[in-house]
């Protein structure tokens, strides 16, 4: 994923499909100098937060 698609991710109403390595997650925020966004999985129960490279993300559905 580009960091144009994350930022408009974020910002966007709807409910869009993300995933990290086949794990579907949200988009908490971005840092667009390091090119790293900050995600939480969707499912389960936790909700740790981590900080991962904007081009390990997809988007759709797994």
């Amino acid at each position: 994923m580009d960091m144009n698609r994350v930022k408009q991710i974020v910002s966007s109403p709807a409910d869009i499909p993300v995933h990290y390595h086949g794990v579907s997650v949200w988009i908490d925020s971005y840092n667009e100098q390091q090119q790293t966004a900050t995600i939480h999985m969707r499912d389960g129960h936790l909700r740790e937060k981590r900080e991962v490279p904007i081009a390990e993300l997809e988007e759709g559905n797994a």
